[in-house]
């Protein structure tokens, strides 16, 4: 797949800021999450989203000098009547020299996806069964950096059920994994951890994406990011172990390591390991 707007490097954390708060837009890019998302959806009521815009056509400070990859407009899904105003701003904030992308929400509709720009980087987010059932289809199409969950509406969608039981939502986030991998796409983002004080809840969330193969976070408070990057990140003992790998491999070829075969596939695993611990 030609995914040509994808960055080399990976997010991993990817802030959330109403669009209708744009003085927050530099506090975010300085909180230490690796990406921002303005949202123009959830965050803002429908009476305030014109308002809104007006204030974002305005924040060309805030907006300038991010990298590819880390500064994102959220917009209405595209199904919306809103959808076209978010789109308009956007190409005018583009064409003023903004590096930002489209995160769209409900993304599913390949033929509404098909008609954005073709230069417009896409992080889709996926939130509803529609959306997982076309997953593949959305991670081949070019303009597609990255596919995420939207977990909360995701679990709304399939009849309310819990968005924080990891069980229900196992196959959703692996189905992610999988059609990312097959897109030759980055580990997909999973979504947010609704409760801002809850450490626990937080820790054991980033847990379930990781183990799953996610990359990347969902933040909705700047005190999340840290957290979560902390949890993404190899272990001590997956790091010690991965040296121990490295280093009894040499030169290639398969030996042993505690009892156990170390061929290719575990030395790549503990290169890899290594790598993302750096």
């Amino acid at each position: 797949m030609n995914h040509t707007t994808t960055p080399g490097w990976l997010p991993r954390s990817y802030l959330f800021v109403p669009a209708s708060r744009p003085e927050r837009i530099g506090k975010a890019r300085q909180s230490g999450a690796d990406a921002v998302i303005v949202d123009l959806e959830d965050a803002v009521p429908a009476s305030a989203k014109a308002t809104a815009r007006s204030a974002l056509a305005q924040a060309a400070d805030a907006l300038a000098g991010a990298a590819d990859g880390t500064l994102w407009l959220r917009t209405n899904a595209l199904d919306t009547a809103e959808a076209a105003e978010d789109l308009a701003l956007l190409a005018r904030l583009r064409a003023g020299g903004a590096r930002i992308g489209a995160m769209v929400p409900k993304a599913g509709d390949i033929v509404a996806l098909q008609a954005l720009p073709g230069d417009l980087p896409v992080l889709a987010l996926i939130e509803t069964a529609h959306g997982l059932g076309q997953a593949h289809r959305l991670g081949a199409m070019p303009a597609v950096q990255r596919l995420a969950f939207g977990s909360i509406d995701y679990a709304l969608d399939l009849g309310g059920i819990d968005p924080a039981d990891h069980a229900a939502l196992r196959h959703a986030r692996s189905t992610l994994v999988w059609a990312s991998r097959c897109a030759d796409l980055p580990p997909p983002v999973d979504g947010v951890t609704p409760a801002i004080d809850d450490e626990a809840a937080l820790a054991a969330d980033s847990a379930e994406a990781r183990r799953l193969g996610f990359a990347a976070r969902l933040c909705i408070h700047p005190r999340q990011v840290a957290a979560v990057h902390a949890a993404l990140a190899p272990t001590a003992e997956e790091r010690a172990w991965a040296e121990r790998v490295v280093a009894a491999a040499g030169e290639g070829g398969a030996v042993q390591l505690d009892g156990r075969m170390i061929d290719r596939p575990v030395l790549l695993r503990a290169q890899r390991l290594l790598a993302a611990a750096r």
